[in-house]
């Protein structure tokens, strides 16, 4: 299952915008809330769960740690450096995980992409990621690959 956003509870901040891999959680410009655009692509990573700072979004968790019936709510707590997990069970048992936070801040390290100037034409049709190569410290991009060299094998 994909995620969902409780209306009454998200301020339209953006970071779950801001952090979706995917790019399917966006701002309704009409209710100026979050919205999950396109459920069946969500790939259920939680990071949008984790960003949003007022625990406006959740998600079904996976099957295999929690079946179905359950439910899966994420606490992000900056002041103590942590994220809690409380699994509920459709049997009324519950499981909690405390994890530390290992992602970086907001701002920092972690570039809010509508503040960056629009990719050109040239960096749009490359293969390179947003950030590449400065983040592999390479000087250059990649390789170029000939057809020749698939043919062959010889891939370096």
């Amino acid at each position: 299952m994909s995620t969902f956003v409780y209306m009454t509870r998200c301020d339209g901040c953006g970071h779950c915008v801001d952090i979706c891999p995917s790019d399917i959680m966006h701002i309704d410009e009409t209710i100026r809330r979050a919205v999950n655009i396109e459920p069946n692509f969500c790939w259920e990573c939680y990071s949008c769960v984790k960003a949003c700072p007022q625990n406006a979004i959740d998600v079904r968790g996976y099957a295999d740690f929690a079946p179905m019936g359950h439910s899966v709510r994420v606490l992000r707590e900056e002041e103590k450096g942590t994220i809690s997990w409380k699994v509920k069970f459709r049997n009324g048992k519950e499981k909690n995980f405390v994890s530390p936070i290992t992602t970086k801040p907001w701002g920092k390290h972690i570039p809010k992409l509508a503040d960056k100037e629009l990719p050109d034409k040239e960096a749009l049709n490359s293969q390179l990621l947003f950030s590449e190569p400065n983040t592999l410290n390479i000087e250059t991009g990649l390789p170029e690959l000939k057809k020749e060299q698939f043919k062959k094998g010889v891939y370096y």
